[in-house]
């Protein structure tokens, strides 16, 4: 499977960042320690239910990867048994270049949403844990979302609206526990936390989605 990576992309500079210019689609990084685990498998997840053909590009990195990795053997199993696609995955260092090109960067943990915003400070309002990011889109009522024809339109006002609510919706538990070197059970309830904090919004930027 090939591998959609923010901030691959040459960027321009705007407004003191430096995402890609191209309303046609949005990037989403997701960030974790190792980036063989928690952001791997949510990327995966996150191209399953979005397909190949969507506008929403999707990747992930780790706070402290060593580049080339494949994805943890046990988080491969419980990726293949939620319909995700671990083939060709390898990991990859967090760099300010991947947080800047990002749209939306959806961390593991809140330790991990700190290091990619310290190294791209603008970042800040559009980074978020990902049960957090999930706990606010539930809040976002779905009519605001899918009045938006294009899914990266979709993911825009996701975004605008999550950021709206931020400190206004209770968030339990924001932080996705490390499953690495854990029994089974770890990766199961770390995969299962994932696909939970991102179905709704995966549902809401899908092609033709209803919440």
């Amino acid at each position: 499977m090939e591998r959609k990576y923010p901030g691959e992309t040459t960027a321009q500079e705007t407004n003191g960042d430096s995402r890609p210019e191209d309303a046609g689609t949005f990037r989403v990084l997701f960030v974790c320690t190792g980036n063989i685990c928690r952001s791997a498998m949510a990327e995966r997840l996150a191209l399953a239910a979005l397909g190949p053909d969507s506008p929403i590009l999707v990747g992930s990195a780790g706070t402290h990867a060593r580049p080339g990795l494949p994805m943890a053997e046990r988080a491969c199993g419980v990726l293949l048994r939620l319909g995700g696609d671990p083939e060709g995955f390898a990991s990859r260092p967090l760099t300010a270049e991947a947080v800047a090109g990002a749209d939306l960067v959806l961390a593991a943990s809140s330790e991990h949403r700190a290091a990619a915003v310290a190294l791209h400070p603008v970042a800040a309002a559009r980074a978020f844990t990902i049960v957090e990011f999930g706990a606010l889109a539930r809040a976002v009522p779905a009519e605001t979302v899918l009045s938006n024809g294009h899914p990266a339109c979709r993911a825009r006002a996701l975004l605008e609206e999550a950021h709206a609510l931020r400190g206004l919706v209770r968030v339990d538990q924001p932080d996705i526990a490390d499953p690495y070197g854990g029994p089974r059970r770890a990766y199961r309830e770390a995969a299962r936390r994932i696909a939970d904090a991102l179905a709704v919004p995966l549902r809401l930027l899908g092609h033709g989605s209803a919440r």
